[in-house]
């Protein structure tokens, strides 16, 4: 063996070849019989067409002797000659090919082929419209943004790409427009991905979690959104946006709780109809907290209050059932939380049929059997359908879990337990921040000029502020126009 194959063959290179030679998909071979490169990729990783209609057909014509030379015969930009070992490694983990010599110094050259497999942008699957776009982001980064960047096109929209998770080395992208961003937001952002220290992160979710300001809070700080159209708008209003490659959703901050009762389909309605829809959802997450918890306290402790007729019927409802009111709510609450678990986990055709089969067998069966009332079924069934009104998903699950403290209490104090837990729930969401910013606005602190686009939404004529939250950097949308003389009569 000459001097020089065996410095090749101590070097860190050489090492690394060795190391992912273990694995069965790594090739390594000679470029041709009297050439002195060589090429090595993983072949899982690599588009095998681009290596045999790009690469190899422009390097294997002419006597080429360096890597220098192999780099001007490909008309691909941003190649470099590298000794780097970290930077060969993660370069051949993504999809890159490298040209090295076994003889000479350890230097490589690498070159991207990377097979790309992603499926086809389709319509929202849990922020569905009847009205308005059907584009819903994928799991590929570069399409996400290139869907946000088709409905903003300006040079404004700004993207700042970072690397998580030791094992997964996610690409993670921080979105905003500059000018109106907080640039304080911005790197709040910034600094929380950078500070993680996980091996793995699979979607957007864990970014979520776990750069959110309350991580033992059941409340998401943290917008969640499969819509670019959605997204867009949140980030014309000043928001940070963030993405992770292989997720199909994006998270956006800071927010407040109001945000989770706004769907994007409300600013395609007139603007009166979106915010009675609006409201609507507020009273049903309401209804929905404190329908169970009521009717046990109102049994239990307060039967006087019932009207006369009304009591009439549910002693009759009652009549043979064993159970006192709490068992009887807390077993059917149960009764539903299996179903809709047993029914998100099956294939959506089955986990649809037993959803309904099971609702309607189960109820009937339940009153039928004397092990709860007809009018509890009712209430129940009512309280989990009001609490999936809310557009976003992650609130509705909150809402599920947070019914059982009301009911537990309920049946401890009656309705000053139910008080004394409605009073907890707010204590705890006056403390709740997103990115810094109080959740709870535009209630408490009290800004009325956000009421215009919270519980209910105003003309889009009255919105020539961004909102106050926010702190954007530029808080004017566009000029209002000096109010013109009315003009009563139709003639003049």
């Amino acid at each position: 063996m000459r001097k020089t194959d065996s410095a090749f063959q101590k070097s860190e290179l050489a090492k690394l070849l060795t190391a992912c030679g273990e694995s069965s998909d790594f090739l390594t071979f000679r470029l041709h019989e009297n050439s002195p490169f060589f090429i090595a990729y993983f072949k899982t990783l690599v588009k095998q067409e681009i290596i045999h209609h790009d690469i190899l057909p422009a390097v294997k014509e002419g006597e080429l002797y360096t890597l220098g030379e192999i780099k001007e015969k490909l008309s691909i930009e941003d190649l470099s000659i590298t000794d780097n070992i970290p930077d060969i490694q993660d370069k051949l983990m993504t999809g890159n090919l490298i040209f090295y010599k076994k003889e000479g110094q350890p230097v490589c050259l690498p070159v991207p082929a990377l097979a790309v497999e992603k499926r086809q942008v389709a319509s929202p699957e849990t922020e569905y419209s009847v009205v308005g776009p059907k584009e819903a982001f994928v799991e590929s980064l570069d399409t996400n943004l290139n869907l946000v960047r088709k409905r903003l096109p300006i040079l404004e929209l700004q993207v700042k790409e970072l690397m998580v998770g030791k094992l997964s080395k996610t690409r993670v992208a921080v979105v905003y427009v500059n000018g109106i961003a907080d640039p304080e937001n911005v790197n709040t952002v910034i600094q929380r991905i950078q500070g993680i220290e996980y091996d793995e992160v699979a979607d957007s979710s864990f970014l979520s979690q776990m750069i959110t300001d309350n991580k033992n809070s059941p409340f998401p700080q943290l917008l969640d959104t499969e819509r670019p159209d959605r997204l867009a708008a949140v980030l014309a209003e000043g928001k940070v946006a963030i993405f992770s490659d292989g997720s199909p959703t994006a998270i956006s901050g800071p927010v407040s709780l109001v945000t989770y009762f706004a769907a994007f389909e409300d600013y395609l309605s007139i603007w009166n109809v979106a915010s009675a829809f609006r409201l609507l959802r507020l009273f049903s997450v309401i209804f929905s907290v404190l329908a169970s918890s009521t009717y046990v306290a109102v049994l239990t402790y307060h039967y006087e209050m019932i009207p006369r007729d009304v009591l009439s019927l549910l002693i009759t409802s009652r009549g043979s059932i064993p159970f006192p009111p709490f068992l009887e709510a807390i077993l059917l609450e149960l009764a539903i939380e299996l179903l809709r678990e047993a029914g998100a986990r099956l294939p959506t055709k089955i986990g649809q049929t037993i959803g309904i089969v099971g609702g309607i067998v189960l109820g009937t069966a339940a009153v039928q059997a004397g092990l709860t009332s007809n009018v509890l079924l009712i209430v129940v069934a009512t309280g989990a359908l009001a609490s999936f009104t809310t557009p976003i998903y992650q609130l509705s699950n909150a809402i599920r879990l947070i019914r059982f403290p009301f009911i537990l209490l309920a049946q401890l104090l009656g309705l000053v337990g139910v008080a004394v837990c409605f009073a907890f729930l707010m204590s705890h969401l006056l403390k709740l921040t997103s990115l810094g910013r109080p959740f709870l606005e535009p209630i408490y602190p009290l800004r009325v000029e956000d009421f215009k686009d919270s519980i209910i939404r105003l003309p889009f004529s009255k919105q020539a502020l961004r909102p106050l939250q926010i702190r954007a950097k530029d808080r004017v949308r566009f000029q209002q126009e000096a109010p013109q003389k009315k003009e009563w009569d139709i003639d003049d």
